[in-house]
């Protein structure tokens, strides 16, 4: 059998015990789904049944068998998260009964959205009662996915109305679109053996992707790696198994005592275990209290179970029937997707309390009444059952961050070659940025905050001192509160698009910032520049040009570093400083020194510029800094010689 041949959609089974749902697996399918010897020997399923189904069309499909007992709705809750159709039984000589409501709210908690009721044993009471026993059923069914759903009247111990309902099976199946084999595959493992000279064997129904013989596979969350070596999908051997596929898997490499019923078998790279879950909670109508902040639940989603508290975003209590954010802190790590559905459970009695849709892994813990936080938690609700948008919501998450290609992919659990085709559209819509270096982008949102951010930080330096012209980048960075990587990059991208000014040596300035000297000021500040052009290498001294031009030193002291911001002036000392044409010249005399005499003393330099050691020697050390010259002992060369 190929895996073409298999539809990709599952169907199972949900009712009360002794109702007769594995009777029924067993007339549709011909397999027994009790396979466990004390479920034979009592007489009760206790723990999930598999049996592929053939279908009047030729088509097979996969058949789950789900406990009914109370005790077991643990292991009821691990199948009927694989579920696309369900077959709600209900046995005609008893009616309703207490697992037969919760299961159908098991199943409306978890997304199931098509159904068909199933009365069984019609044989043990009369016609009259049969129907009296289908209208309470959809009574009880008014309001949900199954509300209009088809009843069917079968007898699993004759086998009556079985044939019809095959029939109705094929057709019902066949308006279901089969389960999407894109994305990255991911598996919740329901059992886990070793096969006598095969070695570890997970099964499970992969929820996303497909998996090939080969291929590696990682067991999350203890991180063991191994190679596909075998592949079965409904007990027949295949080359590959997919989303919707009853399946099991032989791995190399794992050993099979590490790996347990709740863990997942995965594409490596992508998925990581949290023991903190964000999510969409919805409490059932009919519960009797409140939820409560911080309580006590126990968690199930896909095949795990975990015990754990309920932490409550909006309010301090949740009424019946009422939907909130909420944040689930468990006991143990687990690995999810955002949309998975769950179900909580309160511990003593034991008790549905409700369930909801997963929104995201949590990094850190979340508190009640954080409107930003809610606002984030309505993005990523909203961005569900949309790639395009969920992958925009990812980038959004953390505006001030750069989004790169990798990253966002592992997010969203999907395929590279997906996520660039969906930022490429972002792109073109302008919704993201590029930030001029390959696979890595902008969120928009970003890029306008982290604008405001510098902005603000150039502004006040520059109200604070209206002589300054600009901040060094690491003054900026620190006031901003911005990432490294990201205030870098961003920098870039606003000073090529005119919103900030980068300058030599890491600055930063605004493009339309001007000073507005006083009119002294301007004096001072044209007499420095003039003076200084005259004595090139013996620069005169603050105090001599203020008592002979009856200015103050402090407002020449500020002239003075305003040439230097401004690089007309260099300080190449802490009390040294000369005009930037002074030091070319002393450079190029220099350069003619060296070339007629060979490496020079500081004695000999001063001499050919015809200045002071006081200046000289700070000159020589400044032209050592920048590499300009090489000192040896007592003499210097030319580095660029």
């Amino acid at each position: 059998m190929s895996d073409s041949e298999i539809y990709s959609v599952v169907i199972g089974t949900a009712g009360h015990i002794d109702h007769g749902k594995s009777s029924i697996v067993r007339h549709l399918t011909g397999i027994d789904p009790d396979r466990l010897p004390e479920e034979k020997n009592r007489g009760l399923t206790i723990d999930l049944g598999f049996a592929p189904m053939v279908l009047p069309s030729g088509e097979r499909v996969g058949l789950i068998d789900v406990p009914g007992h109370e005790r077991f709705i643990k292991n009821m809750v691990a199948g009927a998260s694989g579920i696309d159709l369900v077959l709600l039984v209900v046995a005609a000589d008893d009616s309703v009964m207490p697992q037969t409501r919760e299961h159908l709210d098991i199943m409306t908690l978890l997304g199931v959205e098509r159904g068909m009721i199933v009365v069984n044993k019609i044989d043990l009471v009369d016609p009259d009662f049969v129907e009296l026993v289908v209208e309470e059923v959809r009574e009880l069914v008014r309001g949900t996915f199954l509300e209009g759903a088809e009843a069917y009247r079968v007898s699993a111990q004759s086998g009556r109305g079985i044939s019809e309902l095959r029939d109705a099976l094929d057709r019902e199946i066949h308006r279901l679109p089969p389960r999407d084999a894109a994305g990255i595959f991911r598996m919740p493992i329901q059992r886990v053996f070793s096969a006598k000279g095969h070695g570890t064997v997970v099964t499970g129904i992969p929820v996303t992707g497909s998996v090939g013989l080969g291929d590696t596979l990682e067991i999350l969350p203890i991180g063991e790696s191994g190679r596909v070596r075998g592949l079965q999908a409904y007990r027949v051997t295949v080359e590959r198994a997919r989303a919707g596929h009853s399946t099991a898997i032989n791995l190399s490499d794992v050993d099979f005592h590490d790996v347990h019923r709740g863990m997942v078998a995965c594409e490596p790279g992508y998925f990581r275990s949290s023991d903190m879950i964000e999510a969409r909670v919805r409490v059932l109508p009919h519960l009797k209290v409140p939820l409560r902040h911080q309580m006590p639940i126990r968690f199930h989603t896909g095949t795990v179970e975990t015990v754990g508290r309920l932490f409550l975003l909006e309010s301090k209590t949740v009424a019946p029937g009422e939907e909130t954010f909420a944040q689930f802190r468990l006991a143990e790590p687990i690995v999810v997707a955002a949309g998975d559905r769950f179900v909580f459970r309160q511990e003593s009695p034991m008790l549905t309390l409700g369930g909801g849709e997963v929104l995201d892994r949590s990094e850190w813990r979340l508190k009640l009444g954080k409107e930003y936080v809610l606002r984030a938690l309505e993005r990523k609700q909203e961005a569900l059952g949309s790639k395009s948008d969920f992958v925009a919501s990812i980038v959004h998450e953390t505006p001030l961050r750069l989004a790169d290609l990798a990253g966002v992919a592992r997010r969203a659990s999907l395929p590279e070659s997906d996520v660039r085709e969906i930022l490429q559209e972002l792109e073109s819509r302008g919704e993201i940025i590029p930030a001029r270096v390959p696979g890595r982008w902008f969120s928009r949102e970003g890029v306008e905050l982290a604008n405001k951010r510098i902005r603000g930080v150039l502004e006040q330096c520059f109200a604070d001192d209206p002589l300054r012209i600009f901040v060094n980048k690491p003054e900026v960075r620190e006031r901003a509160r911005l990432e490294g990587d990201f205030f870098e990059r961003v920098l870039v991208h606003l000073d090529a698009v005119g919103r900030i000014q980068l300058e030599r040596g890491g600055r930063v300035s605004l493009p339309d910032r001007k000073l507005d000297l006083s009119k002294n000021e301007r004096f001072c500040y044209e007499l420095l520049k003039e003076e200084f052009a005259k004595q090139p290498f013996n620069p005169p001294a603050l105090e001599a040009l203020a008592d002979a031009h009856q200015r103050s030193v402090s407002v020449l002291e500020k002239m003075r570093q305003l040439l230097v911001d401004q690089e007309i002036f260099v300080r190449v000392a802490a009390d040294v400083v000369l005009h930037e044409e002074a030091l070319e010249g002393a450079k190029n005399r220099l350069r003619e020194l060296f070339a007629a005499e060979g490496a020079f003393t500081a004695s000999r330099a001063k001499d050919v510029l015809e200045t002071s050691r006081k200046f000289a020697i700070p000159l020589l050390e400044y032209l050592d800094s920048i590499k300009f010259t090489r000192r040896l002992r007592e003499l210097r060369e030319l580095v660029e010689a």
